[in-house]
């Protein structure tokens, strides 16, 4: 960098702001699922929402991938105030800059891998040749050159969560958003998926945002967190100082939890 060069400032790639989500059940009862969430992603980051099941994580994911409508508050993606387009205005955002990896892979049993991963591209008009190449550009990114006529039900969990990222990447999305993405794979091949998925997205120099309650995930794919716990953001910050000591006891409950939890699950127990 020259020395008058300033440093080009990195500018939110998500902004939540003063978020709220209620839900109305049968006989007229309110449930609060999201409590004034305010949190911002950067550019180019790799953050982490963390927390249990019923933490809230599944109604935030919907949220941010403007799936519902929040009760109060806005969602910006690029600046852009998600929770105001029409029903056609998010998705046509959503194919142009956001790409899902999900932990049920997501994928159509009856397409093999190059026809999954294709898929985006011909919601895109791009022409049936030029899709499936680069679909099978990317496959082979991925490790999978050579499963590419292969259809989900011959491949492994691991292997599907591949053709997952596949499709994820395959419209070079700003945006990763990864849900649970290995909570149905063994260890050694959660780790296999993780690194994979921070390499491609370290790359590309793209954002994604993990959703998980996965101490492992958490530990080694991520650079900032934060702690959502009954429906509010009860600790955030940089993930290594997260982890060694958090300031809050929900924090420090659900981390001890969690790093217990890995601990049984890397020791076979």
């Amino acid at each position: 960098m020259e020395e008058n060069e300033k440093p080009r400032k990195r500018r939110a790639m998500i902004h939540v702001k003063d978020l709220r989500k209620e839900y109305t059940l049968e006989g007229g009862e309110s449930v609060v699922a999201l409590k004034r969430i305010n949190l911002d992603i950067m550019e180019g980051e790799l953050c982490c929402i963390f927390g249990t099941s019923g933490s809230g994580k599944s109604t935030l994911l919907n949220q941010l991938a403007g799936l519902e409508k929040p009760t109060f508050g806005d969602v910006y993606i690029r600046g852009v105030p998600i929770t105001r387009l029409s029903e056609n205005q998010l998705a046509a955002f959503r194919q142009k800059h956001i790409g899902f990896v999900f932990q049920s892979y997501n994928l159509l049993p009856f397409m093999n891998a190059v026809e999954n991963v294709a898929m985006p591209l011909m919601f895109r008009g791009v022409p049936k040749e030029q899709r499936e190449r680069a679909a099978r550009g990317v496959l082979k990114r991925v490790g999978l050159g050579h499963r590419l006529s292969h259809y989900p039900r011959q491949m492994s969990g691991g292997q599907q969560q591949r053709v997952g990222i596949a499709t994820a990447l395959i419209t070079s999305p700003r945006l990763i958003i990864a849900d649970e993405p290995t909570t149905a794979l063994d260890s050694i091949t959660q780790r296999q998926i993780v690194d994979l998925l921070t390499s491609l997205v370290d790359d590309s120099g793209a954002s994604m945002l993990f959703i998980t309650h996965d101490f492992s995930v958490l530990r080694r794919a991520t650079t900032r967190c934060y702690v959502l716990s009954e429906g509010h953001v009860v600790e955030s910050g940089a993930t290594s100082m997260l982890l060694e000591c958090p300031t809050t006891p929900e924090a420090t409950n659900l981390v001890r939890a969690a790093r217990e939890l890995s601990l049984d699950v890397e020791g076979g127990r």
